[in-house]
């Protein structure tokens, strides 16, 4: 990347909308969109213009007309890169975008790279590397608090955290080093118990931030939920009646479902990947047989197992044999059809195999026990943590640079106690803070910032 050029790209979604805009960023940005854009009032010069719109025509390099548009004009440093920056709003055409897109290219501006905008502004300091992820999570998420934990994570709420842990660890630094070049000075005294005391301070704040990444991925990412159990449970059934449309097809004959069905269903702001499956059973038709494999690999994957039982029929040795393959999963075992009978004993027998997972007992037809159904699913996948006042840690790369840091200075608590010399635990502290400096940036290598940026849309 070449922050002298100058960039353009469409800063909008394909496809027809009311507004479409033509983003130009780089110090040219202002030079090449005069050359292209005449405004209605021939007195107003953009160079003049700073944080409003102006109302004109785009033209192309012949003089003719491309479309209406208003141009907004934002200097630098004050923009979202820090540069100059452009932005023609454009009707929301692919047309019209093509077009002016286009003319805005043969002015010598470089189409912008994914991601390139957000970039750039990480690079020029508006954003550290944990905010500029926070806005490519703002775009895809799925459910309002994916979408909380998004805004939180832009506003520096995790990277304040992380910057004072990396203030602490420096200044921890500073005052051993301080000690080995000044042993006779009053700098004051770092024996090993005040190093491991302060150490043990900042792995407890890790472990809080640690502790919250299963949850904080499952709002991120969201979780493959399955509907297993025999033929003719009512599996569909229950996948209709918990997305409140009918996606799966229902009869009343057994082996209907021939293949894996998803829909994402979204519990409490959790998203669910409800995977409709074939029930489990020897068949000797291939496509029934097929279907039944596919069954089997979802429920390898599974994040979370929903056994529908059939309270009509009771529990059957399919039901045992699916208990037996899904034991040590989350499980929740879902007793369907209790508007015709009530489930019998054994079922409680069977959950009990299955770990004591919880049991809910539900009708499909009438609605009855899906509330409860839905607790015990987000009961189950959550483990019972739910989000408070840390800040969540969604993203894996995180986790990771993290959990090194709280590695490394578990190493340095071990052998503090062991009685090793100050000096030597200087390396393993500073390699603690280059860990943490990963996820701000501040110790992240340009092939890293490539990868991350790299998975940002055009545009962006």
């Amino acid at each position: 990347m070449y922050p002298d050029e100058t960039i353009a790209a469409v800063a909008t979604p394909p496809g027809e909308g009311g507004i479409g805009i033509v983003r130009v960023s780089g110090p040219r940005a202002v030079e090449v969109v005069k050359r292209v854009f005449r405004p209605r009032n021939s007195g107003i010069d953009l160079d003049m213009v700073n944080k409003e719109l102006v109302y004109g025509h785009v033209h192309d390099l012949q003089g003719g007309r491309i479309d209406e548009v208003l141009v907004a004009v934002m200097r630098s440093p004050h923009s979202y890169t820090r540069e100059d920056v452009v932005e023609i709003n454009c009707h929301g055409g692919f047309i019209p975008l093509k077009l002016t897109l286009e003319t805005v290219l043969t002015m010598g501006v470089r189409l912008a790279e994914p991601g390139e905008f957000t970039k750039r502004a990480f690079l020029n300091g508006r954003l550290d590397l944990a905010q500029a992820e926070a806005v490519a999570d703002l775009i895809r998420a799925r459910t309002e608090e994916s979408h909380r934990m998004a805004m939180e994570q832009l506003g520096g709420r995790l990277s304040g955290i992380v910057t004072r842990l990396q203030d602490d660890l420096l200044s921890l630094l500073a005052a051993v080093e301080a000690e080995l070049d000044f042993p006779t000075d009053d700098v004051g005294e770092m024996d090993r118990e005040t190093l491991s005391t302060r150490v043990g301070d900042i792995l407890e704040a890790l472990d809080r931030l640690l502790l919250s990444f299963a949850t904080g991925r499952l709002f991120r990412e969201g979780v493959s939920a399955v509907l297993a159990g025999k033929p003719n449970a009512g599996k569909s059934s229950l996948m209709n009646a918990l997305l409140r449309w009918d996606r799966a097809i229902v009869t009343c004959v057994p082996g209907t479902t021939r293949d894996v069905i998803e829909e994402t269903y979204v519990i409490r702001g959790i998203p669910l990947r409800l995977a409709d499956t074939a029930g489990l059973r020897e068949t000797g038709d291939p496509v029934e047989a097929a279907g039944i494999e596919r069954t089997r690999r979802a429920l390898e994957l599974a994040g979370l197992v929903v056994m529908v039982g059939d309270a009509a029929t009771g529990v059957s040795g399919e039901d045992r044999e699916l208990a037996s393959l899904v034991n040590g999963r989350p499980v929740v075992l879902a007793i369907n059809k209790v508007d015709l009978a009530r489930p019998e004993p054994a079922f409680q027998e069977l959950a009990a195999s299955l770990n004591g997972c919880p049991v809910v007992e539900v009708s499909a037809v009438t609605g009855a026990g899906l509330a409860g159904l839905e607790q015990a699913m987000v009961e189950t996948v959550t483990a019972g943590s739910l989000p408070g006042e840390t800040p969540l840690v969604a993203a894996a790369r995180h986790a990771r640079a993290l959990g090194r840091a709280r590695d490394l200075l578990q190493a340095v608590l071990a052998r503090a106690g062991e009685g090793w010399p100050v000096d030597l635990l200087t390396i393993d502290l500073r390699e603690a803070w280059e860990a943490l400096g990963e996820i701000t940036g501040s110790g992240a290598g340009a092939e890293l910032i490539d990868r991350i940026f790299r998975d940002f849309c055009l545009g962006k």
